[in-house]
């Protein structure tokens, strides 16, 4: 199982940015799926999350401002984020609780992460 993550990039305050995530592998079945980020100085904290009913979370400062979709035909999780801040600069990394196999245990898988740099 192998995670990609796709779209950092420099963004100015107030900008918008689209990550994407793609999962791939032998997958029986993938329940939730993740964006962390992990900021200069602070520890890796979760972003927001999307569960397979497509029930959604959000630390508090993304509410309004970030949007988590899942899409599971295309094993790809995506984070939209709106009006962003300097404080959101971090390395952003997916991750995703699957199921290998039938058989396999419930098992969290972490894409490489992508730099946002949010200037202002």
């Amino acid at each position: 199982v192998q995670l990609q993550a796709y779209g950092g990039g420099l963004v100015q305050a107030g900008g918008s940015l689209g990550l994407s995530c793609v999962v791939s592998g032998d997958i029986f079945s993938i329940h939730a799926m993740y964006w962390y980020r992990q900021r200069p100085e602070y520890q890796r904290e979760l972003v927001a999350g999307v569960t397979s009913e497509d029930t959604t979370n959000y630390t508090p400062s993304a509410k309004g401002r970030f949007t988590i979709l899942r899409d599971d035909a295309k094993r790809t999780v995506y984070l939209q984020m709106d009006s962003l801040a300097p404080e959101d600069t971090a390395v952003y990394y997916c991750n995703v609780l699957l199921k290998a196999t039938r058989l396999s245990p419930w098992t969290n898988y972490w894409g490489q992460g992508t730099l946002v740099t949010v200037s202002s």
